[in-house]
């Protein structure tokens, strides 16, 4: 799986904010993130420390941005990553779990 649009370094903190954002909601795929239990909870912990790292200065806005990618490749799908960019819509009356889960992500738009 290729990151899809890649991040870029100026939108860095919106992104940071979004993905923390869906990723503790609940109702949200990235909850889930497409493994069980303990790959959603090391994928927040990654998010989380990344979070960190950047918002400490250990890290610079370019790498984080280019780490956040890595993370965004391994941790969401094509649909969930296009949502978030806000370049596909999520259907208004969802059919099935996959498309309720993209509607409750489409909240959390970073674009």
């Amino acid at each position: 799986m290729a990151v899809y649009g890649g991040i870029q370094a100026h939108e860095l903190e919106r992104w940071l904010n979004a993905l923390t954002n869906a990723a503790y909601d609940r109702r949200c795929p990235l909850a889930k993130v497409h493994g069980g239990n303990a790959r959603a909870r090391t994928a927040r912990q990654n998010l989380l420390l990344l979070a960190h790292d950047y918002r400490s200065g250990q890290r610079t806005r370019e790498e984080s941005a280019f780490i956040l990618g890595r993370w965004c490749e391994t941790y969401l799908s094509e649909a969930e990553w296009y949502v978030l960019v806000g370049t596909r819509q999520a259907p208004s009356q969802p059919q099935n779990e996959e498309e309720r889960s993209l509607t409750v992500l489409k909240q959390h738009r970073v674009g």
